[in-house]
């Protein structure tokens, strides 16, 4: 643990060394890697949920504490 903070430290001091538009440029490359980060795993999840429903192992339930024990 005490490598990734110190490499993370590092990161960080060097994306402050850097020029404006370069930390511009690596703040939308950051946005983009993380929307399509987000998009696949929502994807994953559709395919988890479309494969659930398929076998018929999904719950469904409108009772408040039946939903908190599906949790």
């Amino acid at each position: 643990m005490r490598t990734q903070v110190v490499h993370f430290k590092n990161i960080v001091e060097t994306v402050y060394g850097l020029s404006l538009d370069e930390r511009l440029e690596l703040k939308n490359l950051l946005e983009h890697n993380i929307a399509d980060t987000r998009r696949n795993e929502m994807a994953d999840n559709y395919k988890i949920s479309q494969e659930e429903f398929k076998s018929d192992s999904l719950e469904f339930s409108a009772n408040i504490n039946d939903l908190k024990k599906m949790l």
